[in-house]
């Protein structure tokens, strides 16, 4: 992605273990989570709800991706995905701690859970964890063999903003999300699904490239289940549907909505990243879109203003046109679609109203120093919720090789 800094980059490389990439969730309230520290509902000034119907607790996890997590401290208690909330998705190869809850369930038992590189540090009675309900993320990240080890031009050429894109893993690890999206949006439910499962490009696993290409050039979904690997859960889910009866659309509802809906997600991002770098490239950066600031100094995604963040639209069929740009048209128009494809008749459950996102995001309580063990630097610093680490990471080191053109549509 193209950087709004003009500086060289200290280069050098980060997640190259957990301890690398520590990311401590800031609450709603404003308190930023601690590793290893037990809390109580006291502790987080949480409302108490002692007939509350779920259980809210702290997760801190190493090595997991937040949403398995959770599917598995729900199936010890005897409970499913619905049951499950939390604020934002933490990455994988990381450290972190965050607020979660599951419905349900009761305090003591999920106290009692022990799972590798789980750790449960306070569980109370409550009424659930809302998605996107905390403020930001605090980060403590190590990049090790940079060239370079005082990032300080950077900073300043930023003056403390950076841009707001989503990253590669929003349009997921075979960045064929968004292709999916659009067929879905034009009704080409077999094209969809024929992406979903057969789609090899960027996959690195050998096993599924195999069992992938064997579908795509046998067409046999019954087969299909005897070799495609278990850990494809999804793709076998809809595989079994198929082998039952060839409806596209219907094998595609088998999944979870919130799987789905990442494909939908996935072109609004699509849009709001070429549209960010189009900008960025003309060296304009002021729209008639603004988010004003919460409490803790972030941009709010409720509070349309005349001034404070600038911002762009996440196109959906009911974005307001006063909003669009012709930077934003011109994507659409390249890629054949228009706000209205957001509207899927087909699928009305995939269907997309639109929101807004600043186009450039603040980082606070930046720190850097020097880590000689690792050939690096280790920085500090805080982010809104939504707003990627990595692409502000990459400001500094300049070391990403993920582009928009790499990014599958069609």
């Amino acid at each position: 992605m193209l950087c709004l800094s003009k500086t060289k980059g200290t280069g050098g490389t980060v997640k190259s273990v957990p301890e690398d990439f520590i990311v401590r969730e800031i609450t709603s309230k404003g308190i930023t989570l601690e590793l290893q520290r037990a809390y109580s509902q006291n502790d987080l000034n949480e409302e108490e709800a002692k007939d509350g119907k779920f259980c809210s607790f702290i997760l801190e996890k190493k090595n997991w991706n937040t949403i398995n997590a959770l599917l598995t401290i729900a199936k010890r208690l005897g409970h499913g995905r619905k049951a499950i909330g939390y604020s934002g998705i933490k990455d994988r190869n990381a450290m972190t701690v965050q607020l979660a809850s599951i419905f349900g369930a009761e305090p003591e038992a999920v106290m009692r859970i022990r799972i590798k590189d789980l750790s449960i540090n306070g569980a109370w009675k409550s009424d659930g964890v809302e998605m996107g309900s905390n403020l930001g993320n605090a980060f403590s990240i190590r990049v090790r063999d940079a060239e370079e080890t005082d990032p300080s031009d950077t900073i300043s050429e930023l003056s403390y903003r950076f841009p707001n894109y989503f990253d590669s893993q929003r349009f997921g690890t075979r960045l064929n999300n968004a292709a999916i999206g659009i067929c879905l949006m034009e009704g080409r439910f077999e094209d969809a699904v024929m992406e979903f499962l057969t789609g090899t490009e960027h996959e690195t696993s050998a096993d599924a490239i195999e069992a992938r290409k064997r579908l795509k050039e046998e067409q046999d979904f019954m087969d299909a289940l005897s070799y495609f690997p278990r850990y494809l859960k999804a793709e076998r889910t809809v595989i079994h549907a198929l082998s039952k009866e060839r409806n596209y659309a219907n094998a595609m509802r088998t999944i979870p909505r919130g799987i789905s809906l990442l494909f939908i997600h996935a072109v609004e991002s699509y849009i709001f990243n070429a549209e960010l770098e189009l900008r960025i490239k003309a060296n304009d950066l002021l729209p008639t879109l603004f988010l004003g600031r919460n409490e803790f100094g972030f941009p709010d995604a409720k509070r349309v203003s005349d001034e404070g963040f600038p911002a762009a639209p996440l196109i959906g069929y009911k974005t307001d046109e006063r909003y669009t740009s012709s930077y934003s048209e011109e994507v659409m128009a390249g890629l054949g679609i228009s706000k209205e494809s957001f509207m899927i008749k087909s699928m009305p459950e995939l269907s997309m109203k639109g929101d807004v996102r600043a186009m450039l995001a603040p980082f606070k309580d930046f720190s850097f120093n020097e880590d000689k063990s690792a050939k690096g630097i280790f920085l500090n610093f805080s982010l809104p919720s939504g707003s990627y680490a990595t692409i502000f990471i990459n400001e500094i080191t300049k070391s990403s090789d993920f582009q928009i053109s790499s990014i599958k549509t069609r």
